[in-house]
């Protein structure tokens, strides 16, 4: 590719490209969803992978499939650029798994079916998050056609596990896949979004010793003598230091993009006891802590860890039997524990003003910047220092939800987006 004239002409045959060919796109839309590859169960992403792997090649990407979990795989490809030493590399990422369907009964379509309806295009996982990856496939077969050959590396992620905290990016990541810059394509209704971070922690009460149910009248009535609690009713004294302390961060801690207290210590699951016949003597909370982008899981966990063990000290039954912690792990499905860290935009990044400016020529304003209540894998890259923004289509009241649906107009624009953000940043020498 030579020269800005070049450049733009390609550009410009791209985006007549995109809205002739879009039966191109919906075909692969409708082949990605129709793969049930909801999680949970997960493990059922074989086939999909397969099918993406295959898109890739007839593209002309190099390749590379691996295991991730039983039965689930991971898909990372690369266009080689033609002079990618002096050039930007860019990192397109996208999850192929879909949230689990709760209320099949409220669907009024086949969620393994694409179904147009005029602009709207509904079936599970169109906003979350395979209509995105539907138009990175379509666009490689648009580079491949019109014979595009980019200065620097275009590179292409296909994961698993966002949706249960298994971290595929991740996996791939820590390999040594990188770039200059990345777009994760998760549901962000075409605004810039970073996110703060989460993890997951499991308290537990637990008794020095086991007590028969006839046993409670000796640990209740006055003179008793039997010194012991059940760790059932012991754990709201718990969930009342989380409370003080979810009430303490909303006061005290802020990040500009983000509602006021939106670090969140969120009481989901509990569980205790053995059966009726014995006193409880464990009891499990399981908690969800969002936290913002100037925090560490270290220190978030480290002020939980401090609260909840003040007010066990000051309960005169737990004092002398503390609760313990267990925080995060690498799968809610297999260790019941996930980490997601977070992710912060730097708006003056090269890339991010490369990015806006496609935006705002092909849809005449700016992208919103804001940062995200919810967490994708994004985090993931600023935690391997490579600088990134999560910007896809799709609105976040669509992810999840019965009847799941992404504007055809929407996936056109974003496609449009893409295409010319990454003829111009793959274009470009490096610094």
């Amino acid at each position: 590719m030579k020269g800005y004239e070049a450049m733009t002409v390609l550009q410009q045959q791209l985006r007549q490209a995109i809205d002739e060919q879009q039966s191109s796109l919906l075909d692969i839309l409708s082949q990605l969803v129709a793969f049930q590859t909801v999680s949970p169960p997960a493990r059922n992403t074989l086939e999909i992978q397969n099918y993406v792997k295959q898109q890739l090649i007839e593209a002309g990407f190099t390749v590379k499939q691996q295991s991730f979990y039983d039965q689930d795989s991971l898909v990372s490809g690369q266009l080689s650029g033609d002079a990618s030493s002096d050039h930007h590399s860019l990192l397109l990422n996208g999850h192929v798994d879909v949230a689990a369907l709760t209320d099949l009964d409220h669907w009024q379509t086949d969620p393994f079916q694409l179904v147009q309806h005029g602009d709207e295009l509904y079936g599970r996982g169109v906003s979350d998050m395979k209509g995105a990856v539907a138009c990175f496939l379509y666009l490689f077969q648009l580079l491949k056609q019109l014979d595009v050959h980019l200065p620097g590396d275009l590179r292409f992620q296909s994961v698993v596990g966002e949706e249960a905290g298994e971290a595929g990016t991740k996996n791939l990541l820590e390999q040594g896949e990188k770039a200059d810059f990345a777009v994760v394509g998760d549901t962000s209704n075409m605004a810039f979004q970073g996110q703060g971070g989460v993890v997951t922690g499991w308290i537990t009460l637990k008794s020095p010793h086991t007590y028969h149910d006839g046993n409670r009248v000796n640990m209740l009535r006055a003179g008793g003598g039997l010194k012991a609690a059940s760790m059932v009713e012991k754990m709201p004294v718990v969930i009342e230091a989380l409370q003080k302390l979810e009430h303490y961060w909303a006061v005290t801690k802020t990040y500009e993009g983000f509602p006021a207290g939106t670090n969140t210590i969120n009481p989901a699951y509990i569980e205790g006891g053995v059966h009726p016949a014995f006193v409880a003597n464990e009891c499990k909370l399981w908690i969800t802590v969002h936290f913002y982008p100037d925090e560490t899981i270290d220190q978030v966990t480290q002020e939980i860890e401090a609260a909840v063990i003040a007010a066990a000290k000051a309960d005169p039954w737990l004092k002398e039997t503390l609760p313990t912690f267990s925080w995060g792990g690498d799968s809610m499905l297999v260790d019941k524990g996930e980490v997601f860290p977070p992710l912060a935009i730097d708006a003056t990044q090269p890339a991010v003003q490369l990015l806006k400016q496609s935006h705002e020529q092909q849809l005449g304003a700016a992208p919103d910047i804001n940062m995200s209540t919810s967490v994708s894998d994004g985090g993931w890259f600023d935690f391997y220092h490579i600088p990134a923004v999560t910007y896809g289509p799709g609105q976040m009241a669509q992810a999840h939800s019965d009847n799941e649906m992404v504007q055809l107009s929407q996936l056109l624009d974003y496609t449009k987006v893409m295409a010319d953000f990454i003829v111009t940043w793959c274009s470009q020498l490096k610094a």
